[in-house]
């Protein structure tokens, strides 16, 4: 029986992972990092389950995902390849778990659809780790555009730069649209720097045209059918215009987001790859602003774990998502927290992206309707 801890904070989450790989490593240590119990997992691979506890600190292995979604655990962590998301994270709903859901949600907009209803319906967390969302200078960033600092925004210049899979040589079950889905890079990390956007800024991308590339047309002897590089041309509800450059190809650049937003009073830039820093720019001087508990906005203060001058990164990011999703779980009301509507708006937007780079048209990206 899965144990209610909706009304105490006594007693212990347990977490049970499916998948075995770096994203399980970097979900277990945020679950002992937010006080749970890393308590089973499952992998597809056989010598990954045996291997998984042990390296992952993990206390157990199920034998297969079906068991642990049936166990006493509280929490079903989804960190499988794309295309098993939406069937794991509906079963694990379906048994009363709570689920965090790695991005994408699923690989279809009607699967994601579904899944928003189910958890709607059930009362359960139910969660996806868009977690450049918890770097505190993102929050200070979101503060000062909430505060009106900024002014009216009026454009937006922004990427995501990876070399990951820079030669015809490198390959990952993502290249594969049967394991990954039809889109690549922008599902996988352009959704990211999109969910930022809307985050930080308060306003929907409401029209976007876009060109997609696929740099080798064969990897490791297969085929390739997804892009390797994507850019956008946006239009945000308040009428700002903007640029969006996503890239799995662009050599030296490991994990490269930058979200840079201009309005009529200042300017805003945060790059992830320097998280301690919030560029302010203005008109008559620039600076940069570090990271500093004591004079953040209260929402960047809350998730300053350690002093200015004591370097906070993606793990610790990772940390605070969780945490809060867990803190959900137990009953409080968390500010920001990336639901599974959140993984319906990536959805969204990775098929427009398709659908305009195929038609060469803009496309119209509605916001969903509560049913």
């Amino acid at each position: 029986m899965t144990m209610n801890v909706t009304d105490t904070e006594v007693g212990t989450l347990r977490a049970g992972f499916l998948g075995g790989g770096f994203m399980a490593a970097v979900h277990s240590r945020a679950v002992r990092a937010a006080q749970a119990t890393p308590a089973l997992i499952a992998s597809s691979r056989p010598e990954t389950s045996a291997s998984a506890p042990r390296a992952l600190g993990i206390t157990a292995s199920a034998i297969d995902p079906a068991a642990l979604i049936a166990s006493d655990i509280d929490v079903v962590h989804v960190c499988t390849p794309n295309a098993t998301h939406a069937a794991y994270a509906a079963a694990a709903l379906a048994t009363g778990k709570h689920v965090i859901c790695e991005k994408p949600l699923a690989t279809s907009v009607d699967e994601a659809r579904a899944l928003v209803t189910t958890a709607r319906e059930s009362g359960l967390v139910a969660a996806v780790p868009f977690v450049y969302r918890y770097h505190p200078q993102v929050r200070e960033m979101r503060a000062r555009i909430a505060r009106g600092e900024l002014g009216a925004l009026l454009t937006l210049d922004c990427s995501y730069l990876q070399d990951w899979l820079l030669d015809a040589g490198d390959h990952d079950w993502r290249v594969d649209p049967a394991l990954g889905g039809n889109s690549r890079a922008f599902a996988d990390i352009g959704s990211h720097l999109c969910d930022l956007i809307e985050f930080v800024t308060g306003e929907r991308i409401a029209r976007l045209s876009a060109r997609t590339r696929t740099v080798h047309a064969q990897r490791a002897g297969a085929a390739v059918a997804t892009e390797d590089i994507a850019a956008l041309l946006v239009e945000l509800t308040g009428g700002a215009l903007g640029t969006v450059l996503v890239s799995q190809t662009a050599p030296g650049r490991k994990n490269a987001l930058v979200l840079e937003v201009h309005g009529t009073a200042e300017s805003l830039g945060f790059a992830q790859e320097r998280p301690e820093e919030l560029w302010v720019g203005r008109r008559t001087g620039s600076h940069v602003l570090l990271r500093d508990p004591e004079t953040a906005a209260p929402d960047a203060a809350r998730l300053s774990l350690v002093p200015a001058g004591h370097p906070m990164g993606y793990q610790d990011a990772f940390n605070a998502f969780v945490a809060d999703a867990y803190a959900a779980v137990r009953g409080a009301r968390v500010e920001g927290l990336p639901t599974f509507e959140d993984g319906l708006r990536a959805a969204r937007l990775t098929e427009a992206v398709l659908a305009s780079a195929a038609s060469g048209q803009w496309i119209d990206v509605a916001a969903e309707v509560p049913a």
